[in-house]
């Protein structure tokens, strides 16, 4: 199973004091020095952590693979379009929330959603969507032309009981075992961390799983390669 190490955070570390430092694309080529397979970055509406010209200068530098996490709109998929990232990974996006909440409302926007995919797949820009592990989501992921989901791991992560854990546990394996019968590659992310990542290396269909927060929340602590190597020692041995 791959690691890929989300950086938003260190931009929002940077924007506190607007002085350009710690840089993103310096984490994210130590984490990639660091044993990421890819780095993922999230360019908001409101720009809140990651600039545009950091997505310009991250496309310029990363060596593993850019995944660009976007909303499904005209501005981004211009962005896209342009920078070339990768992967482009369609998630829900509210100005007021804190994080992303949720999988991407598949069924309401099916239709509009085919229409997006297709310009940025004939530029072969992959593209995944964001989803709750749902057979129904992942059906109309394959429909709509995406090559990847991302399964929303969300409600795992807040789990307590070991009964409600492995229920989400079990939704998720489910889920990865549908979307690669359909074709689809699996990744999986949202409050992955440390204290509950490692179950997942049991779960063969899922290819990556994605962390962000607890990555750099871990590294004010140990250092970022640390932080990085403290997860790939519970997915990998």
């Amino acid at each position: 199973m791959r690691l890929a190490v989300n950086i938003d955070h260190i931009a929002t570390l940077r924007n506190a004091r607007n002085e350009g430092h710690p840089d993103p694309v310096d984490a994210a080529i130590l984490a990639e020095q660091s044993g990421a397979a890819g780095i993922v970055c999230h360019l908001r509406e409101d720009r809140r952590h990651i600039k545009d010209n950091d997505l310009e200068r991250l496309r310029e530098t990363i060596q593993t693979k850019l995944d660009l996490e976007m909303a499904m709109t005209g501005e981004m998929q211009s962005i896209a379009l342009r920078v070339k990232p990768d992967l482009v990974t369609l998630v829900p996006e509210k100005r007021e929330e804190l994080t992303t909440e949720g999988g991407f409302a598949i069924h309401t926007h099916f239709k509009r959603l085919t229409e997006f995919i297709k310009p940025l797949r004939d530029q072969e820009i992959g593209v995944s969507i964001f989803i709750e592990p749902e057979d129904d989501a992942i059906e109309l992921a394959a429909e709509a032309g995406a090559n990847l989901v991302e399964l929303h791991t969300g409600p795992y992560s807040l789990c307590t009981g070991d009964e409600e854990k492995e229920y989400e546990l079990q939704r998720i394996r489910t889920a990865a075992r549908i979307a690669r019968e359909a074709g689809l590659s699996v990744v999986a992310g949202h409050g992955l961390s440390i204290l509950n990542i490692a179950p997942f290396r049991e779960l063969h269909d899922i290819e990556e799983v994605s962390i962000g927060h607890a990555i750099i929340s871990r590294a004010v602590l140990v250092g970022l390669p640390v932080a990085i190597q403290e997860i790939l020692d519970r997915i990998t041995r």
